[in-house]
């Protein structure tokens, strides 16, 4: 692991490469355990082979098939999702008591600007994005595929302000497994990634892209 920038106020970059989700779920866990308020915040970034997880309140029959990939029930928000290569995905390990005192009041906040940080990396690559009110993550809002899913979104807020989980978005997918499950608990929701809409760009870029908004937008002022 590498890491790109450390202070204490913008987010450390932390490059986990690939790595099984359950390990990095363990390590998540782990890192909000041990950290105090001293901690500096981090964004992990990472790609997993195929898995599925599932949040807290999901319901198993979304799952309609698995093929063989692993079913991981995990400790975030919300329904099943799909992680797999080409997908980019980073966990922030935040403290929100740094950008507000009261944590939990700040976490809708928290999660407007992540799903910034998605539509503004859309926009470099000319790709309009938009939010879906009750339907956290990103969605195509023009074209063909208006209306398809391209990223998602589930967190975890302790209740000490600290979290964890993150966002994922589909860069270069083989989409066909998120057609063995109903993607965020909806059947039939059309998922997409930034390929199949002519966008042919390297993982890395994206990654670097996608964790440079997110810096942007949540690095707390001294």
């Amino acid at each position: 692991m590498q890491a790109a920038q450390s202070n204490s106020i913008s987010p450390r970059v932390i490059h986990r490469g690939v790595e099984s989700y359950q390990l990095t779920f363990d390590a998540m866990r782990a890192f909000t355990d041990a950290r105090d308020a001293q901690t500096p915040d981090e964004f992990w970034i990472v790609e997993h082979p195929p898995v599925y997880t599932l949040g807290l309140g999901a319901d198993q029959s979304h799952v309609l098939a698995a093929h063989d990939i692993p079913v991981v029930q995990t400790d975030r928000g919300g329904e099943v999702t799909y992680h797999g290569p080409g997908q980019v995905v980073i966990y922030l390990m935040i403290d929100l008591r740094r950008s507000h005192p009261k944590a939990r009041l700040f976490a809708r906040e928290f999660v407007h600007k992540i799903e910034q940080a998605v539509i503004d990396t859309l926009a470099a690559y000319n790709l309009a994005g938009e939010r879906k009110a009750g339907a956290p993550g990103i969605y195509v809002c023009d074209g063909d595929y208006k209306g398809a899913k391209i990223a998602a979104l589930g967190l975890k807020v302790r209740g000490n302000g600290c979290t964890y989980h993150g966002v994922s978005l589909n860069v270069a997918m083989d989409l066909t497994p998120f057609s063995w499950i109903n993607p965020c608990g909806y059947a039939g929701l059309a998922t997409v990634d930034m390929k199949t809409l002519g966008v042919s760009v390297p993982l890395a870029e994206v990654q670097a892209t996608l964790a440079q908004h997110l810096q942007h937008l949540l690095t707390v002022s001294p």
